[in-house]
């Protein structure tokens, strides 16, 4: 992610909404870069804009890995709340793992609304290995055991409360499994576990766009089809499943196809690997979307 210089953006009408961005893992809303990107995001838009951590300077990036996916969520949301300026409803900006704050956000509360919702190379399907791990790639003697380790330990009461990115951790070879059914956060978000809830749909297809941008050579998001919704077929850690072809999908598990139906979901791609993008394509995505 390239540091941005804002000279060279041109003022416009303010946009209708404030917008929340939420960054991705290992960073924090107090760095430099996020203050960056969220004063780019508030001058090209207009409007008010915010980067809301989960905790201080410190905490804000280690609850990024010790606390859980829902918990940071409840945080997130409680932050917005009680922020006035957002009250009315705001987009929701995503950069990386904090895709999963914005997605979470809306299924678990969605008020105030998300309007537009703009995913930045965001996991929003899970993932199935480690990062720059691929377990079919030139380290797959290495990478395919930890990935195989991960997915033994991943679904219980105990490990889903240990760590993020365990919360988001879809393995192929066992998302038939009752232990991924009963204690996935993200089976529960997908509604692929033992319970429905239809809240997580209804506020799902409340949302007015989602923008989903895929990095063409992500090193971190293992599948990277994640994050336009597809993810690997059952079974197996190479052959992968579009997201019109994914179950989630074609039974509208949590409101993707009617969303898609109705003509919100957009998608974008970059060139390069994960979180390279440039300015000039962060604000034409703002000024095309929002």
């Amino acid at each position: 992610m390239r540091l941005i210089s804002l000279a060279f953006v041109s003022m416009v009408a303010a946009n209708a909404h404030p917008t929340v961005l939420a960054h991705g893992m290992g960073d924090s809303c107090f760095n430099d870069g996020m203050k960056q990107i969220t004063k780019l995001v508030g001058d090209t838009l207009g409007n008010y804009s915010v980067c809301v951590p989960t905790g201080n300077r410190l905490t804000d990036t280690t609850n990024g890995f010790f606390m859980t996916m829902d918990d940071n969520v409840d945080v997130f949301a409680s932050k917005i709340q009680a922020d006035p300026k957002l009250a009315d409803g705001f987009n929701c900006v995503g950069l990386s793992q904090g895709n999963l704050l914005c997605r979470g956000y809306i299924h678990k509360y969605n008020n105030p609304p998300v309007k537009n919702f703009l995913s930045i190379h965001g996991p929003v399907g899970g993932v199935a290995g480690f990062p720059k791990c691929d377990p079919d790639g030139l380290l797959g003697p290495v990478c395919k055991p930890i990935a195989e380790l991960c997915g033994d330990l991943s679904y219980t009461k105990v490990s889903q409360n240990i760590l993020f990115q365990i919360d988001y951790f879809r393995d192929p070879k066992r998302v038939g499994t009752d232990a991924y059914k009963e204690f996935s956060e993200l089976a529960q978000w997908n509604n692929e576990g033992n319970r429905v809830n239809a809240t997580y749909k209804k506020n799902f297809i409340a949302v007015e766009k989602f923008i989903m941008v895929k990095a063409a050579k992500d090193t971190m998001i293992f599948p990277n089809d994640s994050e336009q919704w597809g993810h690997f077929a059952d079974g197996s850690l190479k052959d992968i499943v579009a997201m019109k072809d994914t179950k989630w999908y074609t039974e509208d598990l949590f409101g993707l196809k009617t969303v898609d139906e109705a003509g919100k979901i957009f998608f974008e791609e970059t060139s390069g690997d994960h979180l390279q993008f440039t300015n000039e394509e962060l604000v034409g995505w703002l000024h095309k979307y929002f």
